[in-house]
This record gives structure tokens, C-alpha cells and sequence, in this order.
């Protein structure tokens, strides 16, 4: 099976809370704050593997999770930092964030690596808050929650030579005569539903990649029928061999199926529609009206293309036409990208504010609660509430936040009920 697009649920590892602990030893029974800090969280790192084909693999596991740094304890020891979770994809997958559907990263080569999800940094231990004043400080820092993201994964088909062409043109039955593919091939109507691969080995020439991509039809770049997915794969092909049928057997016109084609490849994205294209005239050997094929030809060429005439189940012009295609590869160098894609691994996420929050209220039996939605579950996680300092720290850290002010503009009064990661306390001055 061909797997060619995949959704993935990511989350890197949380960073262990910083330890609160002191010295004991013999002589020293009151001995300083020693919690040492916790370790970092794993990152979720996606890389390429050209040994991988396909995205099957993610239709049947679709959540990762890094592991998680552990706790800091007593002596200043650091927790054990959560190791990083590589995910391998096939060479050529693109990332898309699944909220903006932008694109963040293409990994186009064997070992490009992105990493997808950060891992959350370890908390402090209560040494790091020892000071003049506070010789024992009773309380640490929480770890931070690690990057949760749901991410697209797209594969774009690495492929040299891209063949375009109606149901039936044959295609899959050139593929099959150049390389060692095996394509199912019949007289149907329908068309390839997933893209095959095939390497051309001709002559003494560099070897090549050959996509046979999935048919076409009209409204393709809106989604209809293979659609995009037919339009993704030939993406990254350096150039374009046209296959049409000239045999009349079919009863189409060969010119406007290859208009058609070509309109949709602009609608998609006019970069791909400037890509270098060459004409297969296939099935000579079923040609019925000869003027049809000298008329076709004079057509086409008049288009600005050259032409082929070719069987490619006799294996009639084949040599000419391949030598022709090494010519170009080599004329070619890299494609322009169809989208502008970062080099570097940085986000174009924009990153929840975490110093945002909203403040509510709901009426219980004790009166009224003012209910602090936010990012806080580090600073709940760093507070000791058995300990006056660590409470004092807790007070600070809101009011730099700026919640006691909301709060106070709201209309808040001595003990009214503050709620805040499920922890309810009373207000007061």
C-alpha cells in the first residue's frame, strides 16, 4: 500500500520539577537547601530514511511521546534528562502544521532531521533560591510541560522524470519495458491509483527515476477524482514526458487531452506548469489514420514541444526518446520549490503566549469564584503551600503576572474564592 499523506499527534517530554531537600550530614544537622535541578524533557525529532517508502506506517500508530526528564534531588544531583523520540520518515516528507497548513520543513535528503516538538526545561531545585534572607528556602521549581503539536506529514515522490498521461496511454506498460517495476497493467478504463517507481538503467547513462503518476482529470487542482494527490507526486520531478494516444482506439482527442492536463497543472501551481515537458505519441504500432499522426505532431510542435513517436509495448522509438530525457536531466539542475519552505528547523508557529491569561466568575454556595484561566501549572507545580516563603513566592509571581490587578479591577474582595489549576484560596490584601 501507498501512503502518501499522514496525521501524527507529537508530544515531547515535560521537565523534571527541581528537587527541595537539605543537607544532613553529621556535623552539619542544619545544613543548606541541596535540591539540584531537574532534567530537561525529550525533544520529538522527525528524520529521513531513505530505506522507508511510504507513510504507511503512521495510518496505524498515530501518537508519540518523548520521555519525560526526571526529578532533581538532594547533593545538587540534576535529574536524568528524558531522551529524545526519533521518528523515521521517508526521504522527501514535508511537515505542515496542522492548524495553519503551512509547510515548516522538508526533509529532502538521507538524514535530514527537524525537531518537531520541544522538550520542556527542568525546574530549578530550591538551592538556586537560597539568599541573604531566605536561608532555607522550603520550595522549587516545577518543570515545564513539553510541546504538544499535531502535524500533517506529506511524501513527495523523489523522482527525475514525471509521466503525465490519460488513463490508458500507456504509461505503466512503458514503465514496465524501461525498468524493473512491475505495474499492473490492463486494458481498463480506470487508472493507477498509486504511484509507481521505477529505476531506468540505459546504456553506459546514469541511472534515473521514473514516477508513473496516478491519472488525471479535469478539476484535479480542486480535489476531484486523484486530484491533489496526483498533483503532489509530481512536485519535486525535475521533468515532464506527456504520454498521449494517437492510436484512436479510444476515441479522444489526444490535443485536447493533453490541454486539460496542462490546465490543471497551472490552476495547481504555475512553477509546475513552467517545468520542462516532452510529448510521448504512444501506440504507433495501433495507429489507424497516419495523416492523424503528422497533423498531432505539426500541433504540438507549434506548442513549443517535442515529440515522440513511440510504442511502448513494441518498445518502437523508446531509445530515443530516453536518450533524449538524459539529455535534459543533465541539462537541469535543481527544480525551483513550488513553496517556500525553511531551511533552517525554525517554527512558523506562532507560540502560545504563555503569560496570557482570562479571568471568570461563577456563582457556587460560598459566593462568588473568580476562576484564573492560564498557563500556570509550573508556578503550581514550584509552590510548597505548608511554607510561607514558597506561599510569598506564589503571591509575587501573580502579581507580576498582573492577576491580582485584573482581579482587583474586577471587583474582588476579602475572601472571595480565587480558583486556579483546580486550586481554590482566599483573597486578601
Amino acid at each position: 500500500m501507498f501512503v502518501d499523506k499522514a496525521l501524527i499527534y507529537v508530544t515531547a517530554g515535560n521537565g523534571g520539577h527541581g528537587g527541595m531537600s537539605f543537607r544532613r550530614e553529621k556535623y552539619e544537622p542544619n545544613g543548606g537547601p541541596d535540591g539540584g535541578n531537574g532534567g530537561h524533557g525529550g525533544n520529538i525529532i522527525l528524520q529521513a530514511d531513505s530505506g522507508l517508502r511510504t507513510l504507511l506506517p503512521f495510518k496505524y500508530r498515530k501518537k508519540y511521546k518523548a520521555q519525560n526528564g526526571e526529578n532533581g534531588s538532594s547533593k545538587k544531583s540534576t535529574g536524568k534528562s528524558g531522551e529524545d523520540l526519533i521518528i523515521k520518515v521517508p526521504v522527501g516528507t514535508v511537515i505542515f502544521d496542522k492548524q495553519t497548513q503551512m509547510p515548516i520543513y522538508d526533509l529532502k535528503e538521507e538524514g535530514d532531521s527537524f525537531i518537531a516538538a520541544q522538550g520542556g526545561r527542568g525546574g530549578l531545585g530550591n538551592s538556586n533560591f537560597k539568599t541573604s534572607t531566605r536561608q532555607a528556602p522550603r520550595f522549587a521549581q516545577g518543570g515545564v510541560k513539553g510541546e504538544e503539536k499535531i502535524l500533517e506529514l506529506e511524501l513527495k515522490m523523489l523522482a527525475d522524470v514525471g509521466l503525465l498521461g490519460f488513463p490508458n496511454v500507456g504509461k505503466s506498460t512503458f514503465l514496465s519495458r524501461v525498468s524493473a517495476a512491475k505495474p499492473k497493467i490492463a486494458n481498463y478504463h480506470f487508472t493507477t491509483i498509486e504511484p509507481n517507481l521505477g529505476v531506468v538503467d540505459f546504456k553506459d547513462f546514469d541511472s534515473f527515476v521514473i514516477a508513473d503518476i496516478p491519472g488525471i482529470i479535469e478539476g484535479a487542482h480542486e480535489g476531484t477524482g486523484l486530484g491533489l494527490q496526483f498533483l503532489r507526486h509530481i512536485e519535486r520531478t525535475k521533468m515532464l514526458v506527456h504520454f498521449v494516444d494517437i492510436s484512436g482506439s479510444e476515441d479522444r482527442d489526444p490535443l485536447e487531452d493533453f490541454k486539460t492536463i496542462n490546465e490543471e497543472l497551472k490552476k495547481y501551481n504555475e512553477k509546475l506548469a513552467d517545468r520542462k515537458q516532452i510529448v510521448a505519441l504512444n501506440k504507433i504500432d495501433l495507429l489507424q489514420d497516419p495523416e492523424l499522426l503528422e497533423m498531432l505532431e505539426k500541433e504540438f510542435q507549434d506548442l513549443g514541444y517535442e515529440t515522440f513517436q513511440i510504442s511502448a509495448v513494441t518498445g518502437e522509438g523508446i531509445d530515443k526518446l530516453l536518450s533524449r530525457c538524459i539529455q535534459i536531466l543533465n541539462e537541469i539542475d535543481e527544480v525551483e520549490p513550488l513553496f517556500d519552505i525553511p531551511e533552517e528547523a525554525v517554527y512558523t508557529i506562532e507560540k502560545k503566549d504563555k503569560e496570557a491569561f482570562t479571568i471568570t466568575t461563577e456563582n457556587s454556595r460560598d459566593g462568588k469564584v473568580f476562576v484564573v484561566n492560564g498557563d500556570f501549572e509550573q508556578l503550581i507545580n514550584s509552590v510548597n503551600f505548608d511554607d510561607l516563603d514558597s506561599i510569598g513566592y506564589f503571591q509575587r509571581q501573580l502579581e507580576n503576572r498582573g492577576v491580582f490587578k485584573q482581579l482587583r479591577k474586577m471587583g474582588i474582595q476579602e475572601e472571595d474564592l480565587v480558583r486556579l489549576q483546580g486550586i481554590e484560596f482566599e483573597y486578601f490584601e
